[in-house]
């Protein structure tokens, strides 16, 4: 079996599972944010238990419009918050709060071999840790804080192996939206990636939750690793519970293998409207830009604030660009604060955020108006993601968004 089929094999308490199989799988954290998890409450209501099922289980981050931006952000978040507190669910307010698929890791709270849901969509992020975790529609996510149980379809898994040695400034957003840009938005629609070879050995942790992350861009039930000493590493400091380790036989079936030697890709931008419009950036006419976004949960860890803070060391941002940098967690910002990375970005004429996703879905924090142009290192630039249907949004890594910044104009990093 895969990663994936042993990971629901043994939650299921089945010997074997087979994709195209249905099975009524319980979890081990279920987790909701303050736009979905006020759905999933009113949904929960309606069921007519008084109870969820395991509180310890359960996970409610309000990230999308906290520190909240208005009165009806304000409420969706105290109903969030006071469910938390009568069920006696794990809640994170804002000063602790960070974005949910920065802080659930950072935290120890989801971990090798679990099973993993969330009312969002990139909760295939924690895949990075060797877990199956998938995005879930809120009434899911009512019935599984429940019943403790999800009811699924076990996916197939497309095996992706990436071969040669990284260039400069190529990280797993540049593999992840090659990837996407080659297979297309629906390339594995319910499948599992399970991502590996010589090229994803050399990447750290943030980098393989950049991948896990985008997976559903491609239509991915969920991104997935083999755990190896990397993983190891940064897990075994964090868990506070025990969890179980799954490699895949090696004569797993996929549906398909598909490899791809990565020794001379280049930074890669996803242009208008979709993560597949994928180009090399040295293929980029000069794209002038209005704003830069450097965070969200696909790039608002500390490697990707360290690969910024190296390039906007010394420069200035351009005049005719807004760059925003955008921490994931508190832990995130306190790490970039001791080594000097926030006093680089202020000083180069950025403006530092609180914890929050912010402008990714067009929250708060950096809205774009009509005719304006972002580079961004989010997931998404579908039409009026970011703000204004006439805007246009180009998702890159933290090194072509830092990049641009400066000379205001999509470039590569390589001319600074």
């Amino acid at each position: 079996m895969t990663i994936v089929e042993k990971i629901l094999a043994a939650h299921a308490a089945k010997s074997r599972v087979s994709p195209g199989e249905f099975l009524n799988v319980p979890v081990d954290v279920i987790l909701a944010n303050d736009i979905t998890a006020p759905i999933a409450i009113r949904e929960f209501g309606r069921i007519g238990v008084k109870r969820v099922k395991d509180p310890s289980k359960v996970v409610l981050v309000p990230d999308h419009f906290v520190p909240n931006k208005d009165i009806a952000s304000a409420e969706q978040a105290k109903m969030v918050r006071e469910f938390a507190r009568e069920q006696g669910i794990l809640f994170f307010e804002v000063g602790e709060m960070g974005i949910e698929h920065v802080l659930l890791p950072e935290k120890g709270l989801v971990l090798p071999g679990d099973v993993v849901i969330g009312a969002d969509s990139h909760t295939c992020t924690y895949g990075a840790v060797g877990a199956f975790a998938t995005g879930m529609g809120s009434t899911d996510i009512a019935s599984a804080m429940a019943s403790g149980k999800i009811w699924m379809k076990v996916p197939p898994t497309i095996k992706f192996v990436y071969s040669g040695r990284l260039r400069k400034w190529v990280g797993g957003k540049d593999l992840i939206l090659h990837t996407i840009g080659d297979i297309g938005v629906d390339g594995a629609l319910y499948a599992a990636m399970e991502f590996s070879g010589e090229a994803v050995s050399q990447l750290g942790m943030d980098g393989r939750f950049t991948m896990a992350n985008m997976a559903i861009e491609a239509g991915g039930k969920a991104g997935i690793f083999a755990v190896d000493s990397q993983t190891m590493a940064y897990v075994k400091p964090r868990a506070r519970r025990k969890y179980t380790v799954y490699q895949p036989d090696a004569d797993a079936v996929y549906a398909r293998v598909i490899e791809y030697d990565v020794g001379k890709l280049e930074p890669q931008v996803a242009l208008p409207h979709s993560p597949a419009n994928v180009k090399p950036v040295s293929q980029l006419d000069r794209i002038s830009i209005d704003q830069s976004v450097i965070g969200s949960c696909t790039n608002g860890r500390i490697d990707d604030l360290r690969v910024a803070a190296r390039i906007l060391a010394g420069h200035k941002v351009n005049p005719n660009v807004r760059c925003l940098v955008i921490p994931g967690t508190p832990a995130v910002y306190l790490e970039a604060l001791g080594e000097g990375l926030i006093e680089t970005f202020m000083r180069a004429g950025a403006a530092v955020s609180t914890p929050t996703c912010g402008p990714c879905l067009g929250g708060h924090m950096g809205i774009l108006a009509s005719g304006e142009k972002a580079i961004s290192t989010t997931n998404r630039n579908f039409v009026g993601r970011m703000g204004s249907p006439k805007s246009e949004v180009y998702l890159a890594g933290p090194a072509v968004a830092a990049a641009s910044a400066i000379t205001g104009y999509i470039s590569d990093p390589e001319i600074l």
